[in-house]
Parts: structure tokens; C-alpha cells; sequence
């Protein structure tokens, strides 16, 4: 069998990009080991897809290269696809500003790109293994479960190593590696973190219990909720900083930000003294924690009228709510990361059509690249903006 162009991964990326080259005129084979096209994306979003985010600029991914995501996000912006969602029907909501999740189901965007694909022309064969790739003169050849296959070009669209549950593996990586290829390390990004000893048994406590925060690590803070589990810490403060935090590392909480907690109980002392810490405390946060932070900090002084707290004492309690500094003992890992960090080197990739500088029939495109998108919407606009690009150009 013989293909202009054969793309192996049926997810965001590789649907999209096969559709686009398939609408080129290119005869085009779409390839995966899975049972359904788009797992990932039907899981996503808790089931309905935060399938872009309108305000998608390069600063918000991560990259060893950092300008090399510009020219494909600027040729295929967030409004191209919303155009494209809204044509075939899909209704959308704005749940948080600029993040458009499906108003239904995640099965409507997997519906979009098969739909994009057979009106392209573009075959699809699931259940397909590929057990090696060579390249033989200015093709590449395939041995894979439904025989031998030649594709004038090959796009690898295999995604990270994220949630192997659906079917994640390192082939991607292990291709690129085989023609020399670097591949940078990676780890699981977006990912909730354990607690060990004292702190799990505390976060355990309340799981289910969230809250404002303002989390930091080094020179990146996100300004989002935090979630309590029965392992650790999550929610969206938690996953955007895991992105950031490295292994042994600290992570600074602030549960009042935007307000200064020293000032603010100061004030407090001043014009309601006879009013309970625990007043105040329950004023700004949930009773269930409230009631463990004073049992996570017991002493003579705990929870009397504010008029009894010296201004040390005001302080100490302001450090713990304004610049609480805990140290995880790691993340849930692959099991639950919603991204890869690292990947496919992108100094070896053109980042105008995603071709092996090297070796121009062979592409990789998506999640398998070392770009990955903070929580929100932006990596599904990577693997739309990746796979037109690549796709246009095969």
C-alpha cells in the first residue's frame, strides 16, 4: 500500500493535520494502535473539551525553544477553530475567560475532525500497530499489523507519555531517537502532587475541600483554586505550578491573595477586637479549614479575641496564610499528568511545516514535541495549530 502521506496517532494533532493534507489532495492513512480515534480528547475537560483558549499567545507554553511555537499559533489562531466547531453545529460555553469547553459532550470534537477527515478523503485504520519504520530512498516504509505500507511522508502525531490508561507510549520518542533525533527528557506535567507523613494525613482530612490561592515556584505564580485530596494537593493553582516545580523543590501558597493578611488582622484587632481568630478565619475560608488550621497550629494563644494576639503573633499567623512554604513529596505522575514536559527536540524541526531538517519526510507534530501548553486550552491549539501547519505543508 502506498500513501502520499500516513500520519500514526489518531488524536487532536493527527486527525487534524491528515484532514488538511487529505483536503491538498493528498491520499492520506491515518494509523492507531487504539480501539477509538481521540481518547484523549474525549476524556478531557472532565468529558467536554476546553478546546482552545482565545487568548493563546506563545508565553503561555514551555519549551527549550520558546520562539518556536510562534509561527504555527500565529497561522492558525483560536478563532480559525472556533469557526471551524461552529460550522459543524457544536455549541461551546465560556467557563472561564477565554477557555471554551464543549456546551455538550467531548465526543463533538472528535465528531469535527472525523467528519473533517472523510469529507478530505482521508482513511482511518484503527487497531493498527507499526512494529518498525525505515526510510528507503525519499519515502518511508512501514511494517505494521495491516501489512507493509510506503508513505511519501510520515507524520508522527503519538502524543506524550500522559494517562498510559489511554493507551500512551514512548514510540514517538523512540522513532525519533532511532534517525538521530534528540529527544529531550521528559517528565509529567499538570499533575496533582503527594504529600508525605504529617502534611498527607492533613490534606487527606479535607479532601474535597478548595480554595483561592495564589501558588508560586520561582519566578512563575497562577493565580487559580487549589483542591485537597486524599494524596496531596490539586485543582488548578496545583496542576499550572507542577509544570514549573522540579523534584525536592518548595512550593509557596498564598490562601489570601491579593490581601494582606498582617494588615488586614491589625486592622481587625483594632476596630473588632472582642472578635474570635477564628471569626475572622471563618470569614475568608471554609469551616472544615478553619477548623484544621487551628489544629494544625495549637499554643496558649489559640483562637482568643484579636485584642489578645501581640503584633508578633498577628504576624506568625499572617506568614501562615500569606506565604505558606511547603515542600510536596511528588506528583501522582503519568497515571494522572494531563501533559508531557520535554520531547522531540524542536532545534532538529522546521517550525514552518514540521519536517526533520534532515530528513524532510519525516515529521512530527503535537504533544510529542518539547512544547507544552499551560492548563486551560492552550495544548489542544497547539495540536490544531501543529497539525495545519504540517498538514498544509505535506
Amino acid at each position: 500500500m502506498v500513501y502520499d502521506v500516513v500520519v500514526i496517532g489518531a488524536g487532536a494533532a493527527g486527525l487534524m493535520c491528515a484532514a488538511q493534507a487529505g483536503y491538498a489532495g493528498r491520499r492520506v492513512l491515518v494509523i492507531d494502535h487504539a480501539n477509538k480515534a481521540g481518547k484523549k480528547i474525549l476524556m478531557s475537560g472532565g468529558g467536554r473539551c476546553n478546546f482552545t483558549n482565545l487568548d493563546t499567545t506563545p508565553g503561555h507554553f514551555y519549551s527549550e525553544n520558546p520562539y518556536f511555537c510562534i509561527s504555527a499559533l500565529k497561522r492558525y489562531r483560536p478563532e480559525h477553530f472556533v469557526a471551524l466547531v461552529e460550522r459543524h453545529g457544536v455549541e461551546y460555553v465560556e467557563k472561564a475567560p477565554g477557555q471554551l469547553f464543549c456546551a455538550q459532550s467531548a465526543k463533538e470534537v472528535v465528531r469535527v475532525l472525523l467528519t473533517e477527515c472523510e469529507w478530505a478523503g482521508v482513511e482511518v485504520a484503527l487497531n493498527t500497530s507499526v512494529s518498525w519504520v525505515e526510510r528507503v530512498g525519499e519515502s518511508m516504509r512501514l511494517a505494521t499489523s495491516m501489512g507493509a505500507i510506503e508513505a511519501g511522508v510520515l507524520v508522527v502525531a503519538t502524543g506524550g507519555l500522559s494517562i498510559p490508561t489511554m493507551g500512551a507510549t514512548g514510540f514517538g520518542y523512540d522513532l525519533a531517537r532511532q534517525f538521530g533525533i534528540e529527544v529531550l527528557p521528559t517528565r509529567p506535567g499538570l499533575v496533582p502532587f503527594t504529600l508525605s507523613d504529617t502534611w498527607k494525613e492533613r490534606a487527606a482530612g479535607l479532601s474535597g475541600v478548595s480554595l483561592a490561592s495564589a501558588v508560586s515556584c520561582g519566578e512563575r505564580c497562577f493565580v487559580e483554586p487549589m483542591l485537597f485530596t486524599h494524596r496531596g494537593l490539586s485543582g488548578p493553582s496545583m496542576l499550572q505550578i507542577s509544570s514549573v516545580w522540579q523534584p525536592g523543590g518548595s512550593i509557596e501558597i498564598n490562601l489570601l491573595p491579593g490581601e494582606d493578611a498582617n494588615a488586614a488582622l491589625r486592622k481587625a484587632r483594632i476596630e473588632t477586637p472582642k472578635r474570635q481568630l477564628s471569626t475572622w478565619l471563618g470569614e475568608r475560608f471554609p469551616k472544615r479549614f478553619v477548623q484544621a488550621l487551628l489544629e494544625w497550629y495549637p499554643g496558649r494563644d489559640l483562637d482568643q479575641p484579636l485584642a489578645q494576639y501581640s503584633n508578633e503573633a498577628l504576624a506568625v499567623w499572617a506568614q501562615r496564610l500569606n506565604e505558606w512554604s511547603l515542600k510536596p513529596a511528588g506528583t501522582e505522575g503519568w497515571r494522572t499528568a494531563e501533559v508531557t514536559m520535554g520531547g522531540v527536540n524542536t532545534d532538529a524541526i522546521s517550525s514552518k511545516t514540521f519536517e526533520v531538517k534532515a530528513l524532510p519526510q519525516l515529521r512530527f507534530i503535537g504533544e510529542v514535541l518539547d512544547v507544552t501548553g499551560e492548563l486551560g486550552g492552550y495544548n489542544f491549539q497547539w495540536a490544531w495549530a501543529s497539525g495545519v501547519a504540517c498538514g498544509q505543508a505535506c
